[in-house]
């Protein structure tokens, strides 16, 4: 018979199946009874996985509980073998039928030796498959705290309650098969404020959910990949949204997850960001707030309003917005400040504002204006949204003082959703003449927290909630016009700047986080104060571009990496006080720039290319006061045709500088270290300090010790001298008055160091970045802290004041400090591709009555060795897990 075969078969599947008279033979001859013992061991397979699944589905009834990934993996195969087989299934009568009718013809043949090929290797796999699952005994796992972060939020609004709970319910209850919620309601109403606690609620309240996400409308898919890990990987950062849809679906996918999204004002396509619908059918939710009940019926969501509060809850909250002793002072002020409230429309956001406003009001005159100004000002508008801003404003006229009013309308150039650093704001603010010093800053900062105009996002950023921000946009563009008039189109995807007749008359422009690539236009706006274009894509400036700009005081081309050169009209700028060029790729700067003489802020940040900086042209700038200078370049300066590679001609033009009192500076060698620490004037104003490419000799890092303003180190691609205490009176002098005001270290790509246990010195230290350090081994030694502790008499409490904690790709990293530390300031620890850290100095006690977030690979948090079971549960609430695809 082979010979016969092989007459109609083609010479080379004749040779691939030479022993087709034996068992091959068996895929063509033996089809239909190999089909039945495929049919057999499947039923067999798929009655297994029906046993398996009900144990499972009972064992998940269990709180905080879910399926193993080996169990949802089985049956994940076992439904592919399922698919495959009603494939075969399809086809099955065609191919017995072409058997019966030419088995051997050489066209049939093939077909029914592959066909047969298929029912073989398939029905042995689930032989296999069956046999895997006989080996499960664990079903499920306690399912990983953590599951949210939780935010910062006052408690839940009075009058919201019964709200939340209701919200919850419809998330948590399994019998709801509406897979999109949708809260809405007028701005202002509170709407954020429910949907944070709703995040919240999955941080104390048993549920069944792998991941809580939290997505602004300004930044969905980012922050949804970012939730997920993939802001750990450099590269998902440059990907088209296709591509990090693809990715968040693929992890997605895996979960069962809550999305809550906040402030979406149209319909959001989900599967465009990477949310896989099919999950929602599975129990998974997406939650969403919106000022439209159209955005939920377009998005088929299941509508819950939130409604402006009744009365008596809306004078609760007033009351608690208000000083008792204020309400107490006087027996009129009670009702006055009821019918105040009552002005107040039920809005959330309205009474707290107002009711900070008045919080310290004790004349019943003032009382009785505020409701006049509130009645007569509501009147003049007949749209809702402007009676809410109305409202709102009342809290914008309070404010003690003109400059303070500028001041919270100029955080309304950032974009939506935006946190502003606190230090780039104040230097905005002083050289836009609001405030004279950092410290006035602050306290305005701390005068708009108060009033509730601005929302703090830790230590160093503030935000602006919404529709603070719209109402700011309101007053500056609408009812202000004529003084203020800005021009804001900030974070809205523009690829080219606005046509230039909407410039006319504007006083402040921001076009911040666009995609805008070039200027080619020459706009006339000689009323232009502020013009910030940070965040861009520009490459190209027209030369004339800044010729009708004469009123400039602020400009910032920060974060347009293409930019490399800058035109020679900027010169025509002068009465620029603010130029921040940070994070640009420009070459050099032009000779040009001497005349910008009233320059008092000039930021060279992050300027790697730059390398040419001509000879005075810095000491030219008579009234400036900062000036930063940290970047990784190698930027020298000119002087007359001779090319100085040593900064200590630069050193020498900023001694002349009267005003200078904050300075950014780097060093590549410690020799640069000892030529600067020559001159006591720059000492006394460098505030951060970066330490790059200084291989050989090592640096020394306790030269900076006694820098006493600075607060920020960076040191990186650097070969660092090891620490010695050898001196007595140099570890003494260290402890009491080394890096005293030092809070912020940042250590990358020092590949040789084995140890940071100089940090100890860094006594007031809040955070530290430690990235891409692998041959660190240990980041505190013990045998050189009890060399130090035996010195200063005592065993040193450093890392007190730590907040934040990151270590990546520390790959010989075995050790932060191996015995457990307080951390009574600790708030965040993010590990990232350190293999061999199997421990945190962490017990029960450390970071007592503080929840702390512990960010890194699920892999890595399995593998974590604790020092007991209380420690771990004390630490799993805060828990934020990624996979590992890096």
């Amino acid at each position: 018979m082979g010979n016969l075969i092989s007459t109609f078969l083609p010479a080379d599947l004749f040779d691939r199946t030479s022993n087709c008279v034996g068992e091959q033979a068996n895929y063509v001859w033996g089809l239909e009874k190999n089909l039945r013992v495929l049919e057999t061991e499947l039923h067999k397979l798929t009655r297994a996985r029906d046993d398996l699944k009900t144990k499972v589905e009972v064992e998940e009834q269990r709180p905080r509980t879910r399926r193993t990934n080996q169990v949802a993996g089985w049956l994940e195969d076992v439904q592919k073998l399922e698919t495959e087989f009603t494939e075969l299934e399809r086809v099955r009568a065609h191919e017995i039928d072409r058997l019966c009718l030419g088995g051997l013809c050489s066209k049939n043949f093939v077909s029914s030796y592959n066909y047969g090929t298929q029912v073989v290797e398939l029905t042995d796999r689930v032989i296999n498959l069956k046999k895997d699952g006989e080996k499960i005994e664990v079903v499920v796992e306690k399912a990983p705290d953590g599951a949210a972060i939780e935010l910062p939020v006052e408690h839940t609004v009075v009058g919201q309650e019964l709200l939340l709970d209701r919200v919850w319910r419809c998330i948590t209850d399994e019998e709801n098969n509406r897979g999109i919620i949708g809260l809405y309601g007028i701005g202002g109403v509170g709407k954020t404020t429910l949907l944070k606690q709703v995040n919240n609620n999955f941080c104390h309240q048993q549920h069944n959910f792998d991941v809580v996400i939290w997505a602004a409308a300004s930044t969905l898919q980012d922050d949804i990949g970012k939730r997920i890990g993939f802001s750990e990987d450099q590269s998902w950062a440059k990907k088209s949204p296709q591509d990090k849809a693809v990715d968040i679906a693929s992890i997605l996918s895996r979960r069962k997850f809550v999305l809550l999204l906040d402030d979406i004002w149209k319909p959001i396509h989900l599967t465009e960001l990477g949310v896989p619908l099919q999950k929602l059918n599975d129990g998974s939710k997406v939650v969403l707030t919106t000022r439209s009940a159209g955005v939920c019926d377009q998005m088929d969501a299941e509508k819950v309003e939130v409604y402006s509060l009744a009365h008596d809850k809306a004078w609760e909250l007033f009351q608690e917005m208000v000083d008792r002793s204020t309400l107490d002072s006087h027996t009129g002020i009670p009702e006055l400040a009821e019918t105040l409230a009552r002005e107040c429309g039920g809005l959330p956001l309205a009474l707290k504002t107002v009711g900070r406003a008045m919080k310290s009001q004790r004349k019943v005159g003032d009382w009785k204006r505020a409701i006049h100004k509130m009645r007569t000002s509501a009147s003049k508008f007949s749209g809702m949204k402007e009676e809410v801003f109305s409202r709102l404003k009342f809290s914008y006229d309070s404010l003690s003082t003109d400059e303070l009013r500028s001041c919270l309308l100029y955080c309304c150039l950032y974009p939506e959703d935006y946190e502003i650093p606190k230090r780039d704001l104040i230097d905005y603010w002083i050289s836009e003449g609001f405030v004279y010093d950092f410290d006035g800053g602050c306290d305005f900062i701390d005068d708009l927290l108060h009033a509730c105009l601005l929302e703090e996002e830790g230590d160093d950023h503030v935000k602006m909630h919404d529709m603070i921000r719209e109402m700011s946009l309101w007053i500056a563009c609408t009812v202000d016009k004529e003084e203020q008039n800005f021009l804001v189109r900030a974070g809205v995807e523009l690829t080219e700047a606005p046509k230039f007749e909407e410039w006319e008359g504007a006083k402040r422009v921001s076009l911040m986080g666009n995609g805008i690539r070039s200027l080619l236009e020459i706009p006339t706006c000689p009323r232009l104060v502020t013009l910030l274009l940070g965040g861009n894509r520009i490459e190209e400036i027209t030369d004339g571009f800044f010729q009708s700009m004469s009123s400039l005081r602020v400009l910032s081309l920060r974060g347009n990496f293409p930019l490399r050169t800058l035109p020679s009209g900027i010169s025509g700028l002068v009465s620029l006080h603010h130029l921040d060029l940070s994070s640009t790729n420009i070459t050099g700067l032009p000779q040009e720039l001497k005349a910008l003489e009233k320059l008092r802020y000039l930021n060279l940040d992050y300027t790697r290319f730059l390398s040419i900086i001509p000879h005075q042209l810095i000491s030219g700038f008579s009234k400036l006061e900062v000036l930063r200078l940290l970047s990784r370049g190698r930027w020298s300066v000119i002087e007359g045709n001779v090319l100085c590679d040593d900064a200590e001609p630069l050193m020498k033009e900023l001694l002349g500088l009267k005003h200078l009192n904050v300075l950014s500076w780097t060093f590549r060698s410690s020799l640069a270290v000892q030529k600067f620490l020559k001159y006591p004037k720059l000492v006394s104003i460098t505030q951060s300090v970066m330490v790059c490419q200084c291989e050989s000799p090592p640096f020394n890092v306790l030269h900076l010790a006694y820098m006493e303003n600075l607060q920020e180190l960076r040191i990186s691609d650097s070969n660092l001298e090891e620490m010695k205490t050898d001196s007595t009176e140099e570890v003494k002098k260290l402890f009491q008055s080394g890096f005293r005001s030092l809070d912020r270290v940042v250590i990358w790509s020092c590949k040789k160091m084995k140890d940071l246990t100089w940090l100890v010195f860094v006594q007031i230290l809040k955070q530290l970045r430690i990235v891409f350090c692998t041959e660190t081994e240990e980041i505190i030694s013990v045998d050189k802290l009890r060399d130090i502790s035996k010195i200063i008499g005592s065993e040193h409490n450093f890392f007190a004041q730590l907040e934040s904690l990151t270590i990546k790709w520390g790959r010989n990293l075995k050790s932060v400090y191996p015995n457990p530390l307080p951390f009574p300031k600790l708030k965040k620890i993010e590990v990232r591709e350190c293999r061999q850290l199997k421990k945190l100095p962490l017990n029960s006690s450390s970071a007592k009555e503080r929840r702390v977030v512990i960010e890194g690979s699920k892999k890595w948090w399995e593998e974590l060795q604790w020092e007991d079971q209380a420690t771990q549960n004390a630490f799993s609430s805060g828990v934020v897990l990624g996979d590992d695809f890096h």
